[in-house]
C-alpha cells in the first residue's frame, strides 16, 4: 500500500513538474519557475530547495530535501524557495555623479537566501525588492563621487553598495554576496573631454621626460668637464712636482759638482807651485777672454795696460792672494766658546797645587 502511494505521488509530482512554467516578470528581470508542486502525501523535495507548507492557510513548518509526508487538504505547499546563489542582471540606469556627469550604469547582483520563512513572509518580492535596493544605493553612493573616482575607486563603490544592501535585506532572508558594475557609459562630449585630458596628461609626461632627459644629459657633460678639468690640474700638478723636483736635483747636482771642483782646486792650490798653475789658468782665461771681444757687442771697453799680460796675471794673483789672507784672518778670530758649568767643573777637578 504504501509503495503504491509512493509511485503515485512520485508520478503526480513529476506531471506537475512538468506542466507549462508561469512567466514571472518585474521590471528589473523575467525568471522561469515553476508552478507549486501539489500535495501527494508523500513529497520528495530536491536539494537546495525550501518547501513553506501552510497547515488551513498558516504557517506549518518547512520540508527539508528528501522524502515528506503531508496530510491532504490541510496542507499546502505555499511557497518554494531555491537555496542556490542567484544571479540578478540589474538593468541600466542613469546616476548622476558629484561633479554633475550624467552616468548609464548597469551592474551585476549576487544574493542568496538564508531564510525560507523571511524569505516567504517578510516581503511580497525579495528579488525585486532587492533588485530596486540595488539600484537606489548605486544612485546614491554615485553621487558621493565624482567621475574621476568612479573609474578609481570601483571596488570601494560595489563595497558600499553590498553593505547597504545587506542592512536593508535582514528582515528578508536574502543576503547580498558581490555586487558587480559591468560598464559605465558617460555622455558623447564628456568622452571627448576626458580623451583630451589623457593626450593632454600623455604629452605632459612626455614633456616632463624629455626635460628630465636633458636635465640629465647637461649634468652628464657638467660632470664630464668637471673631471676633464680635475684630471687635468693633477696632470699640470703632477708635471709641475716632477719639474721642480728634476731642476732641484739638477742644482744638488751641479752644486755637488762645483763643491767638488772648489774641493779639487783648493787641494791643487795647496799642493806644491799651486800659485803658478793658478796663474797659468789666469792667464788662459785672460786670452780667451780678449778672443771673444767684438763678436756680441760694437762697444769694447779695454783697460790702458791691455797689452801687459804678466802685468794683469800678477794683478789677479795679488787679489787672490789678499782674499786667502782675509780668509785665514776670520778663521783664526772664530775660536770655541766653554761653557761656565764646564770651566767650574775642571777648576773643582784640577789637583791643589803644591
Amino acid at each position: 500500500m504504501l509503495q503504491t502511494l509512493c509511485r503515485t505521488g512520485g508520478a503526480v509530482l513529476k506531471h506537475s513538474q512538468r506542466t507549462v512554467p508561469v512567466l514571472w516578470a518585474t521590471q528589473a528581470q523575467q525568471r522561469w519557475v515553476s508552478s507549486l508542486p501539489m500535495n501527494t502525501v508523500v513529497l520528495f523535495v530536491p536539494q537546495q530547495e525550501s518547501w513553506v507548507v501552510e497547515r488551513m492557510g498558516r504557517f506549518h513548518r518547512i520540508l527539508e530535501p528528501g522524502l515528506n509526508f503531508l496530510i491532504p487538504i490541510l496542507d499546502k505547499i505555499r511557497y518554494v524557495q531555491s537555496l542556490k546563489e542567484i544571479v540578478i542582471d540589474v538593468p541600466e540606469q542613469s546616476a548622476v555623479s558629484l561633479d554633475n556627469v550624467t552616468l548609464q550604469i548597469d551592474g551585476v547582483l549576487y544574493l542568496r537566501i538564508l531564510d525560507p520563512f523571511k524569505a516567504s513572509y517578510g516581503v511580497e518580492d525579495p528579488e525585486y525588492a532587492v533588485t530596486q535596493l540595488a539600484q537606489t544605493t548605486m544612485r546614491s553612493e554615485l553621487g558621493k563621487l565624482t567621475l574621476d573616482k568612479v573609474f578609481r575607486e570601483r571596488e570601494t563603490l560595489n563595497t558600499n553598495i553590498v553593505h547597504s544592501i545587506n542592512q536593508a535585506s535582514d528582515d528578508w532572508g536574502i543576503r547580498c554576496l558581490r555586487y558587480e558594475i559591468k560598464d559605465i557609459h558617460v555622455p558623447p562630449r564628456v568622452k571627448e573631454s576626458m580623451q583630451m585630458q589623457v593626450e593632454a596628461e600623455r604629452k605632459k609626461r612626455a614633456t616632463v621626460l624629455e626635460s628630465e632627459g636633458h636635465k640629465e644629459a647637461a649634468i652628464n657633460v657638467a660632470e664630464g668637464r668637471k673631471q676633464a678639468q680635475i684630471l687635468a690640474s693633477e696632470g699640470q700638478k703632477a708635471e709641475q712636482i716632477n719639474n721642480a723636483a728634476g731642476e732641484a736635483n739638477a742644482v744638488l747636482a751641479k752644486a755637488e759638482a762645483k763643491a767638488k771642483a772648489i774641493r779639487l782646486l783648493s787641494d791643487a792650490l795647496a799642493e806644491q807651485n799651486g800659485n803658478a798653475a793658478a796663474s797659468l789658468s789666469v792667464a788662459e782665461q785672460y786670452v780667451s777672454a780678449f778672443s771673444k771681444l767684438a763678436k756680441e757687442s760694437n762697444t769694447i771697453l779695454l783697460p790702458s795696460n791691455s797689452g801687459d799680460i804678466s802685468g794683469m796675471v800678477t794683478q789677479a794673483m795679488a787679489i787672490y792672494g789678499s782674499l786667502a789672507k782675509q780668509s785665514s784672518k776670520k778663521i783664526e778670530r772664530v775660536t770655541p766658546v766653554t761653557p761656565e758649568w764646564v770651566m767650574e767643573k775642571s777648576e773643582d777637578a784640577a789637583p791643589p797645587a803644591q
